[in-house]
């Protein structure tokens, strides 16, 4: 479900830009790839990147066991809920003064900002726009439960220099957000049983007798 919620992300921001006359590219890659053989594909692109993953504490506790129409009920792992920190990079070369390409990532990395600033939630069933086939079977419960909630994320000037020193590269024009939630299951059975539809007692009644 993480590479559905990245891609849910990028067919949104792609169809903004668009809407806003800059089709520019929006891929999901390695931002960690600037500097190196594979950078190929990154330059003149809007970079999506995951670069945490954390568990959602305040969603651990909860019911084991679901009721099914059977009248059984079955009993599951719980699923893990996580928060993704995603990282939005626009790397672009070139150009000429004054329009060139450091100002036209500032321009795009606005426009990635005002587009989370007005829509912030996220739905495969909500979506307006046409979805890959892995986004567009809503009978599938991870598609169809798969909820995203945006937060932009600022980062200390320690941070960033962590952040960047980890990707082993010089800093581009980014924005980080917390995506809120995503939950990922087996949907394995542990046990089955059947539910409990009344409780019979037999209650005795004793008479002490005082001769």
């Amino acid at each position: 479900m993480i590479a559905s919620a990245l891609i849910l992300l990028r067919e949104e921001l792609t169809a903004y830009l668009i809407a806003q006359g800059d089709p520019v590219p929006v891929i999901i890659e390695n931002i960690g790839l600037f500097e190196t053989g594979g950078a190929g594909a990154l330059p003149q692109n809007i970079i999506v990147t995951l670069v945490n993953i954390e568990e959602e504490s305040s969603l651990k506790n909860g019911q084991t066991f679901s009721k099914w129409p059977d009248n059984r009920a079955r009993y599951e792992n719980r699923p893990v809920y996580l928060n993704l920190y995603v990282l939005f990079t626009a790397n672009f070369q070139g150009g000429v003064t004054p329009n060139n390409g450091y100002v036209e990532a500032l321009r795009r990395i606005s426009l990635v900002i005002e587009f989370f600033q007005g829509k912030n939630i996220f739905t495969p069933a909500s979506s307006s726009i046409p979805l890959p086939p892995e986004l567009s079977n809503l009978a599938d419960p991870d598609i169809a439960s798969l909820k995203l909630k945006l937060e932009m994320y600022t980062l200390t000037f320690e941070q960033i220099n962590h952040l960047w020193g980890s990707l082993g590269g010089r800093q581009i024009p980014f924005v980080m957000y917390k995506v809120r939630v995503v939950s990922i299951t087996e949907r394995s059975i542990r046990r089955e049983v059947p539910l409990i539809e009344e409780i019979e007692t037999n209650l005795v009644t004793k008479s002490n007798l005082i001769i």
